[in-house]
């Protein structure tokens, strides 16, 4: 009973820290990455579809991703899907394929990414309480329904905050991951 609880929220808990990844994948730093184009979806053939269905997206250069779409006459439905995403990205096509420059980042713009990044993890953070309250109601049911002792009750939130805290601390060493990319020049 134990172990599948333990289990069941460490398997909770680590999909809330991979959350927080795909989350700061949509944060941009100042390098052409693909990830950022992740949640870009367009119209292709009147259904939205992610943008790597349609296209190739390479890295150029440094600060210029590169965008190679499958069939020509899709280039302007993936031009319309970045301007629409919100990332503050300007494409520019010739030809058959679509050059995105990434614009260099003030320091305004870092701070405000910084923001994001420390809402986002406290976001995931109150997620994890919010499965350790989930755990240990868990526990204390078993508990009043006497499957399990008081001591395999207090045995047992112990490995869930242990589990908890190894999981705050990876939030927190991924938000200092963030915000030194962020910060790097």
């Amino acid at each position: 009973m134990l172990n599948e609880i333990a289990k069941d929220t460490d398997v909770r808990m680590q999909k809330s820290v991979e959350g927080l990844v795909s989350q700061f994948k949509k944060i941009r730093t100042g390098r052409a990455h693909p990830s950022i184009l992740d949640s870009v979806q367009v119209m292709y053939y009147g259904a939205p579809v992610p943008l790597q269905q349609v296209a190739n997206v390479s890295v150029e250069d440094a600060r210029t991703l590169l965008i190679s779409p499958w069939e020509k006459q899709t280039i302007s439905d993936i031009e319309k899907a970045i301007y629409k995403s919100d990332l503050g990205l300007n494409p520019s096509s010739n030809g058959g394929v679509i050059r995105l420059p990434m614009p260099a980042l003030t320091e305004e713009t870092r701070k405000v990414y910084i923001r994001q990044a420390r809402q986002e993890v406290e976001s995931a953070r109150v997620s994890l309480r919010s499965i350790r309250r989930d755990a240990n109601n868990d526990l204390k049911e078993l508990l009043k329904e006497k499957e399990i002792s008081e001591d395999d009750e207090r045995r047992g939130q112990e490995g869930i905050q242990k589990l908890t805290d190894k999981y705050v601390s990876e939030l927190d060493g991924l938000l200092e991951q963030k915000e030194a990319d962020l910060m790097e020049i």
